[in-house]
């Protein structure tokens, strides 16, 4: 498709990036100039693109106006030994409406995906992850959604479509391609029960702030498993990152929210990546604008050292550990090349029998040598069947 409605990296930032050191990111960026225009995408694996659309984040109107800070940081970092080709390809405006907003993102979006390449988004209201998760109809497959957030976002069904309210839409709308929803870091006197006790009834996932950021390496799993992730940065502490009018005290730390990113680059089936609700008006001596680059940074790193596990290749690059339960038995796989663990769940599936391998962790063999199923394995079995 024509990317023409996108618009180029400002002028001013372009001209920075030229006087930057040979080794600089931003001199090893294929920038969308006024000058040049679109860069060729043929080789490239990563594409950053801002979306100047706002207008439904609740309570922090002006998120989505200007990103070229974040951009002057980013240019300014050093790439680590990296394969990767990395295209800026500048911003979508904002629509004469919302859903013309939308219809932009997912488009070029649902583009980039058949190219296999993996977007980067710096949004804008956190609702703009609909229309990123609504380009995956075109592919035709189930999709894993994984959101960095202190709110679950779900609102009802005759809501408005907004960053309070997105989930609800992505989980009723057709076409539903949704398998599996899971949040990082919600903070429960932000939710109510109900919507909590909703969120167990359908079989997502939800880990708590304090339960992920005092075990950071169990959130590597959840990101292994998902195809979109979206991160509002509402989800770290406000001391850490003030670009946003609804930040809070507790929140994530800065490296913690670093780490994230990196293992999101890492997993192998992450398609998409997002930053939201950053906000440039609330920002304090660039510091969230700074954050954000890095966060990006970490996502590529991460990129660049991908181990292409996902699908399995052959199981004999895997060791394969058989734990009888109840008299039954579950086949945990660990890799050979990275030490990561699968689970193998067994279920009917219009009269046949399939296998399923679904991330886990070491923690989660040992709790199952011990007679105790993971609610990852009972969650992703009772989907299944």
């Amino acid at each position: 498709m024509s990317f023409e409605f996108l618009l180029p990296v400002d002028d001013a930032l372009v001209a920075h990036a030229t006087l930057l050191p040979n080794q600089s990111f931003g001199k090893n960026l294929r920038i969308h100039s006024k000058k040049n225009g679109l860069p060729d995408l043929d080789d490239v694996q990563l594409a950053i693109v801002a979306v100047n659309e706002g207008r439904r984040a609740i309570d922090n109107r002006g998120a989505g106006d200007d990103f070229n800070v974040i951009r002057k940081y980013l240019y300014q970092l050093y790439p680590g030994n990296w394969f990767s080709n990395i295209a800026d390809l500048g911003n979508i405006p904002q629509g004469e409406t919302e859903e013309d907003s939308y219809f932009a993102l997912q488009a070029l979006v649902a583009d980039l995906l058949k190219k296999n390449i993996i977007p980067i988004i710096l949004g804008g209201g956190h609702d703009l992850t609909y229309a990123n998760y609504r380009a995956y109809d075109s592919l035709e497959q189930t999709v894993n959604l994984t959101v960095v957030d202190s709110h679950f976002n779900l609102g009802t069904i005759e809501d408005e479509l907004t960053s309070q309210s997105f989930l609800s839409r992505i989980v009723m709308d057709a076409p539903n391609n949704l398998f599996n929803y899971s949040i990082i870091g919600y903070q429960t006197y932000f939710n109510s029960q109900e919507e909590i006790d909703l969120i167990e009834k359908l079989n997502f996932d939800a880990y708590r702030l304090g339960e992920v950021a005092n075990d950071l390496k169990s959130v590597e799993p959840i990101l292994r498993d998902a195809d979109v992730v979206s991160i509002d940065i509402g989800a770290v502490r406000r001391a850490e990152a003030p670009a946003n009018n609804n930040a809070v005290p507790n929140g994530f730390y800065g490296e913690a929210i670093c780490a994230i990113a990196r293992y999101a680059g890492i997993s192998d089936k992450v398609s998409s990546f997002g930053i939201y609700e950053y906000n440039a008006k609330y920002d304090e001596k660039d510091q969230t604008a700074h954050l954000i680059a890095q966060m990006i940074w970490y996502f590529i790193e991460g990129y660049n050292f991908r181990s292409n596990e996902y699908p399995f290749t052959s199981k004999k690059d895997y060791k394969k550990y058989i734990v009888p339960i109840d008299n039954e038995v579950i086949n945990f796989y660990k890799s050979n090349k990275s030490d990561r663990w699968w689970m193998e769940i067994t279920y009917q599936h219009n009269k046949l029998t399939k296998h399923a391998l679904i991330p886990c962790t070491y923690e989660d063999y040992l709790r199952t040598g011990n007679q105790v199923i993971p609610d990852r394995w009972w969650k992703t079995f009772r989907k299944l069947n």
